[in-house]
């Protein structure tokens, strides 16, 4: 693909959720094996271009998000690509075990998207909100986990998923209008972090919708002297063990996610780097242990810790 600046402007502002839906239905036309599943979530999951340009290609499964699975591991086995969407929550949680047996187990060719991850879904609360998703999903053998930083990753992790034979479990975080952290095209490849900047002092491993703020953080440890490297991790499984032991000389490393501090990336890092000999102390910035009071998306980033300032504070003060 050829990807021009009002390409990236747009997929801002249509969000993690448009940005999927007009990369799918881009992958359909090359691909006539793709088909799409809804939870009862057409539009809400960004797969209205795809139903009126494949009305064929288009299944709504009703609230139904276990029976989902199992329809779409039953196209699977018969070549088809299914592409089965819903919110994180219950992709991760109401239909685990589904996703443990289809996916998992018979590593059927499913690609479950999972959006509204994180915060995403602000006042409709804890219910809604996906903190446990990775946790949850990261520990059923033989499925990839991508969490994609922005537009244009979400267009790529799309387009590789497509080609891709086995499980995916596709990771949508942010709201509309959201930051834009690749201006250029660059290569993305499943299971390879991309560096984004370097740094000598600390290394800042963010996922999903923290690669912005951790740059914007990265930024401001400047400022005040403090070299800081950044790498965008947006496949949490298998995980880019090479590109986390890079920062084995550092005075730390951290690690950013919009997910629950337990089981996400900061312990995927903090498993691979046990065993080795000589590792920074490690500092896991996330969601902590709890349910924080119910906002909107911003107020959420906010308590909990995530935005660039309060990032490069915890820095400054775990540095002190």
């Amino acid at each position: 693909m050829n990807y021009s600046k009002q390409d990236i402007r747009m997929w801002s502002m249509l969000g993690s959720r448009g940005t999927f839906g007009v990369a799918l239905t881009d992958a359909a036309r090359l691909n006539q094996g793709i088909l799409a599943l809804s939870a009862d979530l057409c539009n809400t999951s960004g797969l209205d271009r795809f139903r009126s340009a494949y009305p064929t290609r288009f299944i709504n499964a009703g609230i139904a998000e276990q029976n989902m699975l199992g329809v779409a591991a039953g196209l699977a086995a018969t070549g088809f690509v299914p592409f089965a969407t819903t919110f994180a929550n219950f992709a991760a949680l109401r239909a685990c075990e589904q996703v443990r047996h289809y996916l998992g187990y018979m590593q059927e060719n499913v690609k479950l998207v999972g959006f509204g991850a994180g915060f995403a879904m602000g006042m409709f609360g804890v219910t809604h909100f996906a903190l446990e998703d990775v946790a949850a999903l990261r520990s059923i053998s033989n499925l990839t986990i991508i969490s994609p930083a922005d537009g244009m990753e979400i267009v790529k992790a799309t387009n590789a998923m497509a080609v891709t034979c086995g499980p995916v479990y596709l990771r949508l975080a942010g709201v509309a209008n959201a930051p834009i952290v690749y201006t250029e095209d660059y290569d993305f490849t499943i299971g390879k972090a991309v560096s984004l900047r370097e740094g000598k002092d600390v290394a800042i491993i963010a996922t999903g919708s923290m690669v912005h703020p951790s740059l914007k953080a990265a930024e401001l440890l400047a400022s005040h002297g403090i070299g800081a490297a950044v790498a965008d991790m947006h496949t949490i499984k298998p995980l880019d063990g090479a590109a986390v032991e890079r920062f084995m000389n550092h005075q730390l490393l951290v690690t950013v996610e919009e997910h629950s501090v337990m089981g996400g990336l900061g312990t995927a890092i903090a498993e691979h780097i046990a065993p080795l000999r000589n590792f920074p102390p490690l500092l896991r910035l996330g969601v902590a242990p709890g349910y924080p009071h119910v906002g909107d998306y911003p107020y959420m980033l906010e308590v909990c810790g995530l935005t660039a300032p309060k990032i490069a504070d915890r820095i400054r003060l775990a540095l002190a």
